[in-house]
């Protein structure tokens, strides 16, 4: 019974065990070489006061060329709660100028990117124009909700900017990350091999205290004694000289 009932609650521990599983993809690496920031004009950001462009198809302009930097973070690991910072390079080989309007991005599912998990940050900038020619590059600042939970997931930043009054987004980034639990010593993979670790101590010590009472109930039963008649030795019979007993056998043999 005792058994069972070990073997229900070890089965409870992997099921609660499940979420942490997750299946991750492999995606190509995105280039990290950007050129120096050249400013067509004074950057300026304003935060999240933006148009909404959610919702909205825009497709990226001819010309216009973007690559993603997370700088003195090549491992693109970023911790739950805490803002990590990655840089824009936008190169314009077009004859127009390109007006950066805002930068947005957001978190999916790494087993099915169709499953949205989060929507990040969306910085928008004032008077960033990209003259023809030009390298420019742009910060953007995200922050994952402190209780996403450890593990790898997609990111997917896009770009907003308009030519000649027309709107355009780009995708500059769209690959894997890592989200780390913040600021403990303990995540819940170590919380919970150590819980595993306890329960299968307490396995081994009810099946070693099983095993313990069988040996011991083995060794105290009592021996067996055999009841039957015997025959009187000589050392009764001495016992029994200069008695009533031997002086009336005595006796009897006389009289025989």
């Amino acid at each position: 019974m005792a058994m069972k009932i070990s073997s229900a609650f070890f089965f409870a521990l992997l099921l609660l065990a499940s979420p942490l599983l997750q299946v991750a993809r492999c995606q190509s690496e995105v280039e990290e070489d950007v050129g120096e920031a050249v400013e067509g004009g004074d950057l300026g950001i304003v935060g999240e006061d933006v148009q909404d462009f959610g919702g909205s198809d825009f497709g990226p302009a001819p010309g216009v060329e973007t690559v993603c930097v997370f700088p003195k973070n090549s491992a693109k690991l970023v911790v739950a709660g805490e803002e990590t910072e990655l840089l824009v390079g936008m190169e314009n080989v077009g004859e127009s100028p390109v007006n950066v309007i805002a930068i947005r991005a957001s978190v999916h599912f790494s087993f099915d990117h169709r499953m949205l998990v989060q929507n990040l940050t969306v910085q928008a900038f004032n008077n960033a124009t990209v003259p023809p020619s030009v390298q420019a590059t742009f910060p953007y600042i995200f922050a994952v909700s402190k209780y996403l939970q450890p593990g790898t997931f997609d990111l997917v930043g896009t770009i907003i900017y308009e030519i000649d009054q027309q709107p355009f987004q780009s995708t500059f980034y769209n690959g894997t990350f890592e989200v780390a639990e913040a600021g403990g010593f303990l995540s819940v993979e170590s919380v919970f091999l150590v819980t595993l670790g306890i329960a299968l101590l307490v396995l081994l010590g009810l099946w070693l205290q099983g095993q313990f009472q069988r040996i011991t109930k083995k060794t105290k039963r009592a021996p067996k004694v055999e009841v039957g008649t015997r025959t009187t030795d000589s050392s009764m019979e001495e016992w029994l000289q200069g008695t009533a007993y031997t002086q009336s056998a005595s006796k009897s043999k006389k009289k025989k």
